[in-house]
């Protein structure tokens, strides 16, 4: 039986310009990108490039554009060029970024390369079904991460090794996700507030261990919880129910992707899993 989730917001055709015009304002973020470029100057098409998947989401739900697929291509493209230049401490990297090829320069460490970033730069990996990409994320070392100087709760980094031990297959999967959840309680975790922790980061987490197990009625039961605990935190507030951010749970989405691909039925339809980038439909048609 199909379980629908409703989700907290009505699709916006009427943003449709401001949306173009923000791609417009992406290509030449992009286009100023060089081998002299600061590296900060990466790190904000990163984050213009998320901006715009989540306004694509307000007036394409279900992702059935070409315009929303390509902006979710670059912010895959986008997030694993950020994290191979953090990697980096000399020299140049080139990198294929919205149809072209370009020329980076190394960056090292830098806040923008940080653990949560990270995790969000795996998912859309993940959701575009770029396996190369997701080999090269989980082959840089944690102590890049550590190295950004942003400010995590410890359970992150956890969750990031985590991550890198399923998709590579090391041993230190199950030690790395028991520390994951044992850190990520509320009462553990300090630096993030708590309905943050209960209703955000703790959902893929879980449903994460529902898809390891080969669960299929806990997944199921997981996901629908997951997007209620996602509907519940982004409507708590006017502000937050207003927020972009909010439209689609990218990590849940992700999580549901891999479990789609490994034969796990998904019997949930909802505003917060766009059709399109859960069943593949466009996986082979622009290059990522």
């Amino acid at each position: 039986m199909t379980v629908t989730v409703a989700g907290h917001s009505e699709p916006r055709p009427t943003s449709a310009a401001w949306v173009d015009r923000l791609t417009n304002n992406l290509i030449k973020d992009l286009d100023a990108l060089s081998p002299s470029s600061p590296p900060r100057r990466l790190g904000s098409a990163w984050r213009d490039a998320t901006f715009n998947v989540a306004a694509r989401f307000g007036v394409d739900p279900q992702a059935a554009e070409l315009g929303t697929w390509e902006a979710v291509v670059a912010a895959a493209q986008l997030g694993s060029a950020l994290f191979r230049t953090a990697g980096m401490t000399e020299g140049t990297t080139e990198v294929l970024i919205h149809h072209e090829m370009r020329t980076l320069p190394a960056a090292g460490p830098s806040w923008d390369a940080n653990a949560e970033t990270w995790t969000e730069a795996f998912w859309y990996a993940v959701i575009t079904r770029d396996q190369p990409k997701m080999t090269e994320l989980c082959q840089l070392p944690i102590d890049v991460l550590r190295a950004s100087g942003a400010d995590h709760d410890d359970y992150l980094y956890h969750w990031v090794a985590t991550l890198q031990a399923y998709w590579l297959g090391r041993p230190e999967l199950v030690p790395e996700l028991t520390l994951t959840f044992q850190r990520s309680h509320p009462h553990v975790a300090v630096i993030a507030y708590a309905d943050y922790i209960q209703q955000v980061a703790y959902p893929p987490i879980n449903l994460f261990h529902k898809f390891l197990r080969k669960d299929e009625e806990g997944f199921h039961q997981a996901l629908v919880e997951a997007l209620e605990l996602h509907k519940q935190y982004w409507t708590a507030t006017p502000e937050r129910a207003d927020d972009i951010d909010g439209l689609v749970p990218i990590g849940i989405l992700a999580v549901t992707c891999l479990a789609h691909d490994a034969g796990i039925p998904v019997n949930v339809e909802s505003p917060y899993l766009p059709e399109h980038l859960l069943k593949r439909s466009w996986l082979g048609k622009p290059e990522v």
